[in-house]
């Protein structure tokens, strides 16, 4: 998704968007991002949890360090990379939940969110996605981009929908 310059929502479209700002790397941004969530998530989901979304997170930031620099892509159709990258994430992020995980981050402030004042999740979470998108869309300057941002976050999300049942996932 970086490399056509999307903005998905979630903690990733705010680093993709800090590193489209500033120049910082997707990687070290990710991880910062991150940072303030983990002790919401050890007060809300526990610590084994959080020690999993951590290690998550942490693959993950690293990982969007070293690819771009083991792997060079001379071009990606905008279209590929919305559809492709949003059913990856997805299916990463039901992994995730099947190993009592998550990339941290806003799912973890939409669960506490719900539980503190009964928002619906679903709702919240669009909301945020939606706000991160169309500030995403600021940042790039771009329609085509938005409307392929907002691509990627509806492939991702029907993952989601199509594959993750309440209560299909029990922590390991």
């Amino acid at each position: 998704m970086q490399h056509a310059g999307l903005v998905p929502g979630g903690t990733v479209g705010i680093a993709l968007m800090l590193h489209y700002a500033s120049g910082i790397d997707v990687g070290l941004a990710l991880f910062l991002v991150n940072l303030p969530f983990y002790l919401l998530a050890w007060m809300r989901l526990g610590k084994a949890f959080t020690i999993r979304t951590a290690l998550a997170v942490s693959l993950l930031s690293l990982l969007s360090w070293w690819l771009p620099r083991a792997i060079s892509l001379q071009q990606i159709d905008g279209v590929l990379a919305a559809v492709l990258g949003g059913l990856l994430c997805g299916a990463g992020m039901l992994f995730l939940f099947r190993h009592g995980a998550s990339l941290g981050g806003l799912n973890v402030l939409v669960l506490r969110l719900h539980d503190r004042f009964g928002w619906s999740t679903g709702k919240v979470q669009f909301v945020f996605d939606a706000l991160i998108v169309l500030a995403g869309a600021l940042v790039t300057a771009d329609l085509r981009r938005l409307g392929l941002s907002v691509l990627a976050v509806v492939a991702l999300n029907l993952v989601l929908v199509f594959n993750h049942r309440k209560g299909s996932y029990q922590p390991s």
